[in-house]
């Protein structure tokens, strides 16, 4: 029965809403206050904070980079050196992303050979117990194992591979970084922006730099703000590392740009802004595998017309660069859409008004009774005036 009620109910009952003027000073400030946070909400946050009144559209970027800079290194091995770009900038172009070496472990004269295998607990035998097996690789072999037990030096005896000889030792790394003087070199960094829904297009070259500026500028961010050409030692400092520190095992940063424009002020507004920070984690709890390095070779046959290589073990720092941004412009439909939505949020106030007046307020059940009115069909009640009995 009570489910035919309730069914009853809902097909032949209505609820229209009913305004009641409530004269109470508590309820009445309770009422402008919400409405008052409400209005604080749509003009400063959405409106003047958010810019609610504009169209926005995502930049789309292209960049370009070039490095630039001279080193010269004096070594037993390499004796006096001249470092340039085309030999510490790996690959020569990348994608929105430049490597430059700053250190370098070089292995000299490789060719294809047996030697003996780096000494570690796995390498390392006895001619009386020999554990090398041969044809044995494993994850971090340099080479095939052979399964003979030969002379690393005057006290160790490895197991022999057959491998590009002599095998890579990468157990020391250079300290200081072999490229010290790569904190000197500089980065220009080229990027041409496009905002595809109002056709605004710029680059960050703006057109108030001339040749002459840009030949001399370094990026600072008090004195020159807008200038393209970073030194690599500012952008680590910026991002609060330590260049040297960092060049020993090589690490990643970023060096990003920001093109938030408002498009309603003039063009010339719209400018970079640059910011710098280290992407790959330094924790001292966490030490293993630091930095960035990768192995490249060199290849050349030498005399006697046999196959050799020069093995490089690269550490950089790989330079990302990061370009994001957001352009707004007015526009009639999302400001109709945000004043219609400020609109709506009004009803708010009369909702929590209602649930104080209703639920929390000593004289709730008064105040319910005013709110609420129950009314009669006027037909049955017309009928019930006649005499008419229902059933």
């Amino acid at each position: 029965m009570a489910s035919c009620g309730a069914l009853h109910s809902f097909l032949f009952e209505y609820d229209t809403p009913r305004i009641v003027l409530i004269r109470s000073r508590k309820v009445g400030l309770i009422n402008r206050g919400v409405q008052l946070a409400i209005l604080a909400y749509v003009i400063g946050w959405v409106f003047l904070w958010q810019k609610g009144y504009q169209e926005t559209d995502d930049v789309v970027s292209s960049v370009t980079t070039k490095v630039k800079g001279v080193t010269l290194t004096n070594t037993s091995t390499l004796g006096a050196r001249i470092w340039d770009v085309a030999d510490y900038v790996i690959p020569p172009q990348g994608e929105n992303t430049v490597f430059v070496m700053t250190n370098v472990i070089l292995t000299l004269n490789q060719s294809q050979g047996h030697c003996p295998e780096v000494p570690d607990d796995k390498t390392e035998c006895q001619v009386k117990n020999n554990s090398c097996k041969s044809g044995y690789v494993s994850t971090h072999s340099n080479g095939i194992q052979t399964g003979e037990c030969v002379s690393y030096n005057s006290s160790v005896m490895t197991c022999e591979v057959y491998a590009w000889c002599p095998v890579e030792d990468d157990n020391h790394i250079p300290k200081p970084a072999f490229l010290q003087a790569a904190e000197n070199f500089t980065l220009l960094v080229k990027n041409n922006i496009w905002y595809r829904k109002f056709n605004f297009s710029k680059r960050n070259i703006l057109p108030s730099i001339n040749s002459t500026y840009l030949k001399n500028c370094i990026y600072d961010a008090h004195t020159d703000p807008f200038c393209p050409i970073f030194r690599l030692r500012q952008i680590v400092e910026a991002a609060g590392q330590n260049f040297q520190e960092m060049a020993v095992e090589g690490g990643v940063m970023a060096l990003q740009i920001n093109w938030d424009c408002n498009l309603d002020r003039d063009a010339s507004h719209c400018v970079p802004k640059y910011s710098f920070r280290r992407l790959d984690s330094k924790d001292t709890a966490h030490t293993v595998s630091p930095g960035y390095n990768f192995r490249f070779a060199k290849y050349y046959k030498n005399s006697d017309g046999i196959e050799s290589r020069t093995l490089v073990k690269a550490y950089g720092i790989r330079f990302h660069i990061v370009v994001f941004g957001k352009a707004g412009k007015f526009d009639v439909i999302p400001t109709m859409i945000n004043i219609g939505s400020g609109l709506a949020l009004f009803g708010v106030a009369t909702v929590l008004c209602d649930v104080f007046v209703l639920y929390c307020m000593k004289k709730r059940y008064y105040y319910r009774e005013k709110k609420y009115k129950y009314v009669e069909d006027y037909e049955l009640l017309k009928l019930q005036g006649f005499g008419i009995a229902l059933d």
